[in-house]
């Protein structure tokens, strides 16, 4: 696995590339926040930690572009109750 998250606006979809396959986000965007509905990992690398990687890659760069976010995912909603130093970025 890297540690490259990268942002795939085609897919509406934050990814994380592993040997197993992508780790992925998916989101809706609008004008100032991004709603985060799914989150998925390969089955081959649960838990492992890559769930936790690809939200703390997709939650630095929310904060980088200055946007909020709506945690519909509740992977995503559990990671920021366990970091807040992300609660900020709730809309």
């Amino acid at each position: 696995m890297t540690d490259i998250v990268r942002d795939n606006p085609s897919r509406h979809r934050f990814e994380l590339p592993t040997g197993a396959g992508l780790a992925i986000a998916n989101y809706r965007r609008d004008d100032t926040t991004i709603t985060i509905t799914h989150t998925e990992v390969p089955r081959a690398v649960e838990g492992r930690g890559v769930g936790s990687a690809l939200v703390k890659g997709m939650l630095d760069q929310i904060r980088h572009e200055g946007r909020k976010v709506v945690p519909l995912c509740s992977f995503v909603r559990s990671y920021i109750g366990r970091h807040p130093e992300y609660a900020d970025l709730l809309f």
